[in-house]
């Protein structure tokens, strides 16, 4: 049941990152055309760096947890000690930054009109792509489906190896 668990927790965990990654996405559609934010320079790009988090747990500490935990529901669960080959293998999970992406520039575009022109009329646009940002935006709206079915595959698993 551990694995069950813990295979749960990743996909949530992963479908927290492609949530945000979603909303950065959003986010940067919504700011393509803003040319003035609160310090005065036009938005710029944002992504979302995903990392591995600074903490993980050793597996044995998991593995004990989790023991302790179904041995809090029934003793009959915890009938074997099993012996792991794997127990030196850490659980460890993701964190994501969002950082303003050091790629993006600005884009100048001729507009004599723009309250926010220079001098000789250009004004500096977020050089933001809206097909770039859709192809972000699909790609982890799949990665945020696939943990969604992983989870409900674990959970399929755990109904029928209950039936048994």
């Amino acid at each position: 049941m551990s694995g069950l668990f813990s295979s749960i927790e990743v996909s949530a965990s992963g479908m927290t990152l492609q949530r945000q990654k979603m909303d950065v996405v959003a986010q940067n559609i919504a700011n393509a055309e803003t040319t003035k934010t609160k310090d005065g320079t036009p938005y710029q790009r944002k992504r979302i760096i995903v990392s591995e988090a600074e903490e993980s747990v050793p597996f044995r500490t998991a593995m004990a947890d989790a023991r302790t935990k179904l041995s809090r529901t029934n003793s009959r669960h915890l009938v074997s000690s099993p012996k792991h080959s794997n127990a030196n293998l850490e659980i460890s999970k993701a964190s994501a930054n969002e950082i303003n992406d050091p790629a993006s520039s600005f884009r100048l575009v001729h507009d004599p009109d723009h309250p926010d022109a220079d001098e000789e009329g250009f004004v500096k646009m977020p050089d933001i792509e809206i097909v770039n940002e859709m192809v972000d935006m699909m790609a982890a709206s799949r990665a945020y489906e696939a943990n969604t079915m992983a989870i409900s595959t674990a959970k399929e698993m755990a109904k029928n190896a209950l039936e048994i």
